[in-house]
């Protein structure tokens, strides 16, 4: 593992391009700390004063996206360490001035919503610099009955210093205080077990492994049980609170609210994969077949079920397959792709005390960023195409849009990452020459929609009943939590699965849980990626062109009216059968191949 400082510089990010040095940032913080006392002096002013009016949202717009670049910088930095202190300071002083920041406008929300809204929406369409906020306040206005008095709001905002207490408390003990048995294998050997290593040791050929990192993780998990259900409940009563509070008939309605998203959407997913559920029995089913199992328990769901296909991919054949893979998003796109190829968008291989995983991040103008940990896997190709994806999405969005629109929402955060790896599983199978080959591509894809499709909806069917109950007035006990959890698992794996009872507890360990409501759109967001990808390989063009222009508009509009711009419909159940039909599709063909290989054995 090399050092930061022994890395070739070609392989990292451009990190140059937000900020030339630490000091140009801290110009840019101190300057900041002084304007941000300015905000209150326009309390009471905004509302009366056409020209504050102006005044305030121009400089507020300006300190926006000072802000975002600011905290972008310092994480990025600190991301390429996580252990050095200097980062860590920046991170801490960029996180106190967005709270600072949030508390010293607050005031704006009410006082705006005291206005005439024939005045409100006048005052931006008279002046051309206020245009861009126009949609904001379009959005103020419809959020109205839900926004509080100043002196409530002003309670809130200092609320949310506290409000996340569960939240951390669980983070804390996910990833510092939780010690784990070490998991055996057969041969008696230990490994160290933590929640970042579980899932690579379910992978492993050894049942032995297996089962002894999926009892010793649980045990732990069950040991705490009582203080986890503690931490989970104030979670969402917490939740439950702030829904209540700005009049909101559920925490599930405040929190799709936000992106105007009908609860019949979330209820539509549910629904269509509970009448779907025969193909995630049938892919169990064949997990089972492949793998030769005579039980199947829950921790054999990770194990690859075709080997010898790993093979070692360098950085320039994966960018060579994923420039081929989506060269059916024509020419405009792919130079944009070769543009974060050749212009250090991406900071590449792991170094010590580098975060791990991969994203995509940036602020407004300047080019995104993609975080990899790049070791030369199939699965790096795959996400080197997904990181991008996210990373041209916002290029488009950002080159398209004003920084007040440009950020687009959460409900299509993960379209344009998933598009591009079902054009790139598309290009490769195309390319595929042996069964082998063919059948490890397919399964690649099947394992991901179960993990994104069926998995996040449980977890979302889960929410929504829990969340439901803490609106109710009912306490959530371990009991409760844990034996809806485990019915919830037979429900959606059925009898070919022995349903081991630790699995009542991986409730416990899913982080997603402390941000309520988020886990579905990973579902929604993947089922419109497939819809949309098989559009353009089937109509091409003019596909290509609805999809870029869905691309452009950042939160211009709603989620939904978005996605109808590429001709997919998210409030209808087609969307995502056609997802499930493509799932079916891939199903059929590698229980073909499955039956050709065993009658060749």
């Amino acid at each position: 593992m090399l050092k930061r400082e022994e890395l070739k510089k070609e392989d990292t990010w451009a990190i140059e391009d937000l900020y030339a040095k630490d000091q140009d940032w801290e110009e840019d913080y101190n300057r900041l700390t002084r304007e941000v006392e300015e905000f209150p002096s326009y309390a009471g002013k905004i509302s009366k004063d056409q020209k504050a009016f102006a005044e305030f949202h121009l400089k507020m717009d300006a300190f926006e996206l000072t802000l975002d670049r600011l905290y972008v910088y310092a994480n990025q930095k600190l991301h390429e360490n996580l252990g050095n202190s200097t980062y860590q300071t920046l991170a801490s002083k960029a996180d106190v001035l967005m709270n600072v920041y949030s508390q010293s406008v607050s005031f704006a929300s009410p006082e705006l919503l005291g206005m005439e809204e024939d005045t409100l929406l006048s005052w931006v369409e008279e002046d051309a610099r206020l245009l861009p906020f126009k949609r904001g306040m379009e959005e103020l206005i419809r959020q109205k009955k839900h926004v509080l008095s100043k002196e409530e709001e002003r309670i809130l905002a200092m609320a949310g210093q506290v409000s996340s207490a569960a939240s951390d408390a669980f983070a804390m003990f996910n990833n510092a205080d939780a010690k784990f048995e070490p998991a055996v294998d057969s041969q008696g050997k230990e490994y160290p077990l933590s929640s970042a290593t579980y899932v690579s040791y379910l992978t492993k050929d050894d049942p032995v492994l297996r089962k002894s990192a999926f009892t010793n993780l649980y045990a732990l998990f069950d040991r705490y049980k009582n203080t986890l259900s503690s931490l989970f409940y104030s979670n969402a009563k917490q939740a439950d609170f702030y829904a209540k509070a700005r009049g909101y008939k559920s925490a599930r309605a405040k929190a799709l609210f936000a992106g105007n998203i009908p609860e019949s959407v979330y209820d539509n997913l549910i629904d269509t994969i509970h009448d779907r559920m025969d193909l995630m029995y049938r892919y169990v089913g064949l997990r089972k077949r492949a793998l030769k199992l005579e039980d199947m328990h829950m921790y054999d769901i990770y194990v690859p079920l075709v080997t010898g296909q790993d093979r070692s991919i360098d950085l320039q054949e994966a960018k060579e397959m994923v420039l081929e893979g989506l060269a059916p998003m024509g020419e405009e796109y792919l130079q944009i792709l070769k543009e974060g190829f050749d212009h250090r968008w991406m900071d590449i291989y792991p170094n010590e005390g580098k975060r791990s995983g991969a994203y995509s991040w940036g602020a407004y103008g300047v080019h995104p960023y993609v975080l990899l940990n790049f070791n030369g896997t199939m699965d790096d190709v795959f996400t080197i195409a997904h990181e991008m994806g996210h990373s041209i999405h916002t290029y488009y969005s950002n080159a398209n849009q004003p920084f007040a629109t440009s950020g687009y929402k959460i409900f299509v955060a993960e379209v344009a990452s998933t598009c591009n790896e079902s054009l790139l599983l598309h290009h490769l199978l195309g390319k595929s020459k042996s069964r082998k080959e063919r059948m490890y591509l397919i399964t690649r894809f099947l394992d991901e929609f179960k993990g994104t499709v069926y998995r996040q909806t449980m977890f979302a069917e889960f929410e929504r009943d829990m969340h439901a109950l803490v609106g109710q007035g009912e306490a959530l006990t371990t009991e409760l939590l844990t034996s809806n959890y485990y019915e919830l698992n037979k429900k959606y794996f059925g009898d070919q699965v022995i349903i081991d009872p630790e699995i009542s507890m991986e409730w416990a360990r899913i982080p997603h849980f402390y941000t309520p409501f988020y886990v579905y759109q990973y579902a929604t967001g993947f089922s419109a990626a497939i819809a949309l990808s098989k559009k353009i390989l089937n109509e091409g063009e003019s596909a290509v062109a609805d999809y870029k222009e869905f691309l452009k508009g950042g939160c211009s509009k709603d989620p939904i009216d978005l996605l109808k711009i590429a001709d997919v419909d998210m409030s209808k159940k087609e969307s995502i059968d056609l997802a499930l039909d493509y799932f079916e599709e891939l199903l059929n063909e590698f229980e073909s191949l499955l039956d050709e290989e065993e009658a060749q054995a």
